[in-house]
């Protein structure tokens, strides 16, 4: 066994053009490294345009731009991988490749026409690798695979069958290769929606915080981040002090307290408080976290049905053992136990899970649905009630300011643009309506300072020094005691036209209301209906609105079966876990950091392109644009990959146990029953690869790279 070698300064260029490099490193042989991690890492890099590692030949090659600063980072990346990407009490298994089946496939042609004593000491060089290793694998994993293809060699050898061992070892080795080529191909394809997306931050500079793009943030800049929102970069905290998600980097549950002088992860996100952290390091590997985290749940990660597959495969590699030690005992027949050896169940069972899960996953991806993971996949196919939050799901999110009501001795434009510099930081619809509204109308935001965000209430600021509080009425009103009677009247005539209400106040004292209108989404309706014919048994919706709001909603959509208002971020996860009690298989769709507890709750949380941060995080599915009807497609290629998948495992029982018949009652001879095995697996990945995308629009591009 291989250890890990050194981790530092171990990668030699050994050929380099204007944009191409090539390295080696034994490095790349360490049997815990996961090449699949080591790649995104260097992928993610801007300027890379591809990645390839060559495992047996201890080599990487990377294409670039061309750019000095690119190579730089690339070398950067190599000398300094980090320990997540060493799998843990595991190893990775080192493939076939195409040199090492041209090779056996030569030597098995050749063999006819060797001397024997050629004949002979070339099958045994080339049969003895296998034989150990599955001498190997019966002392210290059990009867697998490769105790099957060892006592297939082994036979062969001893009865003088130069020919047919060679045979079968060019056979094994190339199904070998085509198998893990489909596997390979359908994780590459996931791994080209790994490159990091453009993103906007806020930092404070001369006492004022801005907004800047990612790309333009330099090391010692204070970047700013409040509730809900994701960490950005690895820093120093330098004021503040909140708790902090880190559960999807370090594994850990209980979300951690930070404060000023400690570290920050990349890719955390901020449950309470407000974070200035002080940017330690910048550029591309500030967003490597997420990367990371998103191959570790989707690739690494196995789900039941996985796991189920590998079981069950695992339990019919002795089966067949015992089939072919039954036939020697009964014939005497050597060549027909051997071929009874060569029929193993396990190759198609366990590898068809995987390409079908991977191939669903980039098929879905492509149409706009990205899947953490083949467990999201197996739930979404398994779901038969959905629960909607409105605003921004069901609605367009796009709220459109309607009503500005300032109370006596204030102006419209006065009090939207108080309001607005307050929500300026504030990634809700509700605020970017509000700051929309006041960029119409060509009004200068003032300086705001002190912001901190009351999930599932409103926004606190200081706005020209002055404290200044923006959220629902039972915010304002009831958690900070302020007297809204005033409005009253008008605030009732406003909801009952179907709008949602903004109160301000300023320094304890109401200062008026804004109004906005949201629309429902064009095709929430065609969606919904899709849902219902697709099996879906009961439709819910979710809102913090009032009730004349939600019924006005509620009203346009049919198919809804039951609708809720004036909800709490816990009332909502209640009412989730009560479905769930009630033995429903539950969806949950939601965008805002409120919805966090129901889309943890859920049996698969599912979060639009838009939402909040802690909400992307927590979901299972994010949607990748905003046409509702993706989902309803992510949802019938989740149901095409378990009909899959049921198709494989009886394809592979039924062709397997023919062979296996055929075999044992000497109707076929050990190399033609290597075919049939070696060929049908292939057919069953292919299947899996083509049924698998096809239930999706980007079918071509899809099957044409995977097989």
């Amino acid at each position: 066994m291989i250890g890990t070698p050194n981790r530092k300064k171990r990668f030699e260029i050994v050929h380099e053009l204007p944009k191409r490099i090539r390295l080696k490193s034994l490095i790349l042989l360490a049997p815990d490294l996961d090449h699949n991690y080591l790649q995104a890492s260097v992928e993610s890099l801007t300027g890379v345009i591809s990645v390839r590692i060559n495992g047996p030949a201890f080599s990487i090659a990377v294409e670039y731009d061309g750019n000095r600063e690119v190579r730089a980072a690339i070398l950067a990346t190599l000398d300094t991988i980090p320990k997540e990407a060493f799998l843990k009490g595991a190893e990775r298994e080192h493939g076939v490749d195409m040199l090492e089946v041209g090779a056996r496939t030569a030597a098995a042609a050749a063999t006819p026409f060797m001397p024997i004593p050629m004949q002979a000491a070339t099958s045994w060089m080339l049969g003895i690798p296998g034989i150990m290793e599955g001498l190997e694998t019966l002392f210290t994993r059990g009867v697998k695979i490769e105790v099957l293809d060892g006592t297939v060699k082994a036979l062969s050898l001893l009865r003088g069958d130069y020919f047919t061992s060679n045979s079968v070892g060019a056979l094994l080795s190339l199904g070998a290769y085509l198998e893990e080529q489909s596997e390979q191909k359908s994780t590459d394809l996931l791994k080209t929606l790994l490159k990091p997306q453009v993103e906007k931050i806020w930092i404070e500079k001369d006492g004022r915080e801005i907004e800047i793009d990612f790309n333009d943030l330099q090391i010692g800049d204070i970047v700013v981040c409040g509730a809900g929102e994701l960490i950005p970069i690895e820093g120093t905290i330098v004021e503040g002090d909140g708790s902090v998600n880190q559960s999807s980097i370090t594994g850990e549950s209980v979300p951690v307290h930070l404060q000023p002088g400690d570290s920050t992860l990349s890719g955390a996100v901020i449950e309470e408080g407000t974070l200035k952290i002080r940017a330690d390091k910048v550029g591309s590997e500030t967003g490597m976290a997420r990367i990371n985290r998103y191959l570790e749940s989707s690739l690494r990660s196995q789900s039941k049905n996985q796991i189920k597959s590998a079981e069950l495969a695992d339990k019919l590699v002795p089966l067949t053992f015992g089939a072919g030690l039954g036939v020697y005992a009964l014939t005497r027949d050597a060549a027909r136990a051997a071929s009874v050896l060569t029929v193993d169940y396990s190759c198609a069972i366990k590898l068809s899970t995987p390409v079908a899960t991977r191939t669903s996953m980039y098929t879905a991806s492509r149409n706009g649905v990205l899947l953490k993971g083949g467990q999201a996949l197996d739930n979404l196919a398994a779901i038969d009630t959905i629960v909607f939050d409105k605003t921004g799901t069901l609605t367009k999110g796009e709220l459109i300011v309607t009503d500005i009501v300032p109370m006596p001795l204030y102006e419209e434009e006065e009090l939207l643009s108080i309001a607005a510099g307050a929500e300026e930081h504030y990634g809700h619809p509700v605020a970017k309506a509000v700051v929309s509204e006041a960029n119409n109308r060509n009004i200068k935001l003032p300086d705001v300072s002190g912001v901190d965000f009351i999930v599932a209430h409103g926004v606190s600021a200081y706005v020209d020094g002055k404290r200044v509080l923006v959220g629902s009425q039972h915010f304002v009103e009831e958690d900070e005691h302020i007297d809204c009677s005033y409005m009253q009247k008008k605030a009732r005539q406003l909801r009952n036209a179907g709008k949602n209400l903004l109160f301000v106040a300023m320094e304890d004292e109401l200062i008026g209301v804004i109004a906005m209108r949201d629309e429902l989404r064009p095709e929430a309706l065609e969606a919904l209906e899709a849902f219902k014919e697709a099996g879906i048994k009961r439709i819910e919706i979710l809102t913090g609105d009032h009730r004349s709001t939600a019924l006005s909603l509620a009203a346009q959509l049919p198919p809804v079966d039951a609708v809720h208002w004036e909800l709490k971020p816990e009332d909502k996860a209640n009412i989730v876990k009560e479905l769930k009690e009630g033995g429903a298989k539950v969806a949950f769709a939601g965008d805002g950091v409120n919805d966090t507890p129901a889309l943890v709750c859920a049996d698969v949380g599912i979060c639009m392109p838009s939402g909040a941060d802690l909400a992307r995080e927590s979901a299972q599915v994010v949607m990748l644009n905003e046409d509702m009807r993706t989902l309803v497609g992510a949802h019938r290629i989740a149901l095409a990959n378990r009909e899959t998948l049921n198709n494989c495992l009886w394809s592979a029982v039924v062709i397997n146990s023919a062979t296996l018949l055929l075999a044992g009652m000497g109707k076929i001879s050990t190399l033609a029953a290597a075919m049939t095995h070696n060929l049908s697996t292939v057919g069953i990945l292919g299947y899996a690869a083509m049924k698998t995308s096809s239930a999706g629009q980007s079918t071509p591009q899809a099957v044409k790279e995977i097989i």
